[in-house]
């Protein structure tokens, strides 16, 4: 309860930076993809990833874990840095630390992808501390001003397919980039 309302002020204080869409998807160069916390889901975003990798070719991907998550075991390192905040880099209420979130500001992620399903103080509050950059999660969930891209899907429950939907709208959101690009080269 406490986690909530210290959230709702931050959502106050927040002033997001404008983006446009599709050119702030051009070419990110750095990239914080936030996990799930089931491990069911876990697994399924996992299958997603190497389309991730795809996607944005050129940007560095940081995969990260909800505190005392530990997902070494079963993701890959391989291309992806792997974050997996501890239990002590969260406040009592359940959002990150000051601490915690001037590390991961020092990566410049100027991309935030949010797979998780379900609100999480955790992620939200690491969210709006992020204003500069796109910030892009599932419709209906969080809303503004966590998200300045929301993707809705028609899958109410089927993880697999939400995933799926929110990688295809982005694609074609990039792709709709490069083909107005080279439509202005010609």
């Amino acid at each position: 309860m406490l986690g909530r309302f210290r959230l709702r002020q931050m959502c106050n204080h927040m002033e997001p930076a404008e983006v446009s869409f599709p050119g702030s998807l051009k070419e990110p160069k750095h990239i914080l993809v936030c996990l799930p916390g089931t491990l069911r889901e876990l697994t399924l975003l996992k299958q997603f990833l190497p389309e991730i990798k795809e996607l944005f070719k050129a940007a560095r991907i940081s995969l990260l874990s909800l505190p005392g998550v530990r997902v070494y075991d079963m993701y890959p390192r391989k291309g992806f840095n792997i974050l997996t905040p501890s239990s002590d880099q969260m406040t009592w209420f359940g959002l990150p630390k000051k601490s915690y979130v001037k590390t991961l500001q020092d990566f410049k992620f100027d991309l935030v992808l949010d797979f998780n399903l379900e609100p999480n103080l955790f992620i939200s509050g690491l969210l709006l501390n992020f204003p500069s950059a796109v910030r892009v999660g599932r419709g209906n969930h969080l809303g503004d001003p966590f998200y300045n891209l929301e993707i809705k899907t028609r899958y109410l429950r089927d993880e697999r397919n939400i995933y799926r939907s929110m990688l295809k709208t982005l694609t074609t959101i990039k792709n709709a980039t490069r083909n107005s690009s080279s439509r202005e080269q010609n």
